[in-house]
């Protein structure tokens, strides 16, 4: 029994793009891959059909980028608050225990 090949990504899409180029033809590519056309067919109609996502991911990215710097700052703020709220409360205790005597 023969074992089944894999593709990584980076491959079917270098061969898709040679192929949506017109680099080689569809039968050249098969070829020289030992790929079938029916493979290079599906791969070619879900890079096009997936093709969309790629400019909403980076929307997407960027969304998520400007959260995060959104929060950091948050975290930021809230960190100088607790730590002027202990330096308050140190203060408080020390003049409530008759000035550090």
């Amino acid at each position: 029994m023969t074992k089944r090949r894999s593709f990584t990504a980076e491959f079917k899409a270098r061969v898709v793009l040679e192929d949506l180029m017109g680099i080689k033809d569809r039968a050249e590519l098969c070829r020289e891959h030992r790929l079938r056309p029916q493979l290079l067919g599906r791969w070619r109609r879900e890079f096009t059909e997936r093709a969309p996502e790629i400019f909403a991911t980076e929307r997407k990215c960027e969304n998520e980028h400007a959260r995060v710097a959104d929060l950091e700052r948050m975290v930021g703020r809230l960190t100088m608050e607790l730590d002027m709220a202990k330096k308050a409360s140190d203060i408080l205790s020390s003049l409530s225990n008759g000035g550090g005597r």
